[in-house]
């Protein structure tokens, strides 16, 4: 935690599970102060009362409001940029709405940074932003290009760094499948499965905190950084959520599993790092970080030259990563608080109702 010592950190949409997760890993560490930037006063008033910490400041904004950002941005030397619309369905229906959250909120984030000189800022992007096919992958895709094109106009010499981490399937965040399929099993319902074929990458929210400050201390501006992962599909994720569940209770091994069709925008697999950027990308081990295009606007380059290395290149995608099989992806749910705490292995740490990261 050295490069955060004495430093004051910025979290956009600071009160989603990110957020919650950065807290648990700083606050006992030697940062001098984490503020939390949100639209939200009601989760900030819970965050408020549950931590009672003196190191965290609360500020009430809209990353679409440039001024309450500029407020906030004060004094800070390090940024995550996790503000975001980020459900499927309600991107879907209302485009307009993640376009100015996830593409013109992000931009006010880094324009606002690199007016307060800070020092580095990493943007939080998705899966989905790689080939995407529905309104929130696209708000991301522009998003990235938004960060990547401000890490590219500052470059090397410059008093802030700016770049961007993709991360798949986080699993157990707020929305996600797991902590549905668990409320489905506790209600005695079906565990509803789009497609029991379909694979998505699971990465654990420590591991989106690992990713974001692996890019703290590796980035160049206008990085783009991609953590290696597993996949399962969704049809070993049931399966091991019922066995994992079984022993809270036997008869959640015999949950039902029912099969509802892919829903509104969804793609049999995800891929997390096209053939054309693995065209570029170094491998740095247990990460992925793929430099920025640096060509510039000479429109001549774009009929002239090509790159026939990407010919050869196959995506980086859930369905040619490391497959869990059921046990593998059991091992995985153990490392979840919610399910630790379901099966007695933690106290509870939140409201019974409540299962997610």
């Amino acid at each position: 935690m050295s490069i955060f010592k004495d430093k004051i950190l910025l979290i956009t949409g600071g009160t989603g599970s990110f957020g919650n997760a950065v807290l648990r890993r700083f606050l006992n560490s030697d940062i001098k102060e984490i503020r939390i930037f949100s639209r939200d006063e009601k989760k900030q008033d819970d965050m408020r009362h549950r931590l009672q910490n003196p190191k965290v400041k609360f500020y009430i904004g809209n990353v679409r409001d440039r001024t309450s950002v500029d407020i906030a941005m004060r004094g800070v030397d390090y940024v995550f940029a996790a503000a975001a619309l980020k459900q499927v369905p309600s991107c879907e229906f209302f485009p307009m709405e993640a376009t100015r959250t996830n593409v013109l909120g992000t931009e006010n984030v880094l324009l606002s940074a690199i007016e307060h000189d800070v020092k580095n800022v990493v943007v939080l992007s998705t899966d989905k932003a790689a080939y995407p096919i529905n309104a929130m992958g696209i708000s991301k895709a522009l998003m990235e290009k938004v960060a990547i094109s401000k890490g590219r106009e500052l470059g090397e010499s410059t008093k802030t760094v700016i770049c961007c981490t993709r991360y798949g399937n986080v699993m157990a965040s707020r929305g996600s499948v797991i902590p549905l399929w668990v409320e489905q099993m506790m209600e005695g319902k079906p565990i509803t499965i789009t497609d029991p074929n379909m694979t998505r990458f699971m990465m654990t929210l420590d591991d989106a905190v690992d990713l974001v400050i692996y890019a703290f201390s590796h980035g160049h501006n206008g990085d783009l950084f991609v953590q290696k992962a597993p996949a399962a599909t969704l049809d070993v994720l049931a399966q091991a959520l019922k066995e994992t569940y079984s022993k809270v209770d036997s008869k959640f091994g015999n949950t039902e599993v029912k099969v509802i069709g892919t829903r509104h925008g969804e793609k049999l697999y995800e891929t997390l790092v096209t053939r054309e950027e693995m065209a570029r990308a170094i491998d740095m081990g247990e990460y992925y970080r793929i430099p920025c295009d640096t060509r510039d606007l000479n429109y001549d380059k774009f009929f002239t030259e090509g790159n026939s290395k990407v010919d050869t290149i196959e995506d980086y995608h859930s369905h040619n990563t490391k497959r869990l099989d059921v046990e593998g992806m059991k091992e995985l749910l153990l490392k979840l608080r919610f399910v630790r705490e379901d099966l007695g292995l933690l106290p509870k740490a939140k409201s019974k109702e409540i299962r997610s990261e």
